[in-house]
């Protein structure tokens, strides 16, 4: 009877532990991000004046809002470096770290994403973009009109080229299209959230 009873404690602590685990590597993260008490929304086709802090140029601008410590932010690694290659003599690609736990330095980060793109240490950018998580994408038009704040993806590894959102309104502002409509899955945000980019 003992026997049992350890082994039905036991089955439950396993299974309690492997709950944990999933809840906090996969599940919270697929939960919306909660909207700060303090946020201020910046509507879609607003221009964003960010003159004093990133320097501009006639193309249209995209900025990947990344934390190396997020999971969210380390999966989608790979296909924004492949937005960086396909699209970066269109559009000028730049990376906004947010991280208030460690230090990192701009060869590190442009060494995640292969490529020498310029590299940003500035929660303000988040801030007059309204970005609340990581990772996210916001897309300027060539007049610093916000075209596009939102996901990559449903799908955190970015697997399902139905959903790739920020490519799709890439390929949308580049063929003069006005900013594209998108569901809640899209523009609502989801990953970990700021200012500690933890759930």
């Amino acid at each position: 009877m003992k026997k049992k009873i350890l082994l039905i404690l036991w089955f439950s602590l396993l299974l309690t532990a492997i709950g944990y685990l999933f809840w906090q590597n996969e599940f919270k993260y697929s939960l919306p991000t909660p909207i700060p008490e303090n946020y201020h929304k910046i509507a879609l086709g607003r221009t964003v004046d960010l003159s004093q802090c990133c320097p501009f140029d006639a193309k249209p601008v995209f900025f990947h809002f990344f934390n190396p410590d997020c999971p969210c932010s380390r999966f989608n690694v790979p296909h924004v470096s492949e937005l960086i290659k396909k699209y970066g003599d269109q559009v000028n690609f730049k990376i906004v770290v947010l991280n208030k736990n460690r230090i990192f330095t701009i060869k590190e980060i442009q060494g995640k994403f292969g490529a020498e793109i310029p590299v940003y240490f500035d929660e303000g950018i988040a801030k007059k973009c309204g970005v609340i998580s990581t990772p996210q994408a916001v897309i300027l038009d060539p007049l610093h009109n916000l075209y596009y704040r939102g996901n990559y993806n449903k799908t955190r590894y970015c697997t399902n080229p139905e959903s790739n959102y920020a490519q799709q309104a890439v390929e949308l502002l580049l063929n003069k299209q006005k900013s594209p409509t998108f569901n809640a899955l899209a523009l609502r945000a989801y990953g970990c959230s700021l200012p500690k980019c933890t759930k």
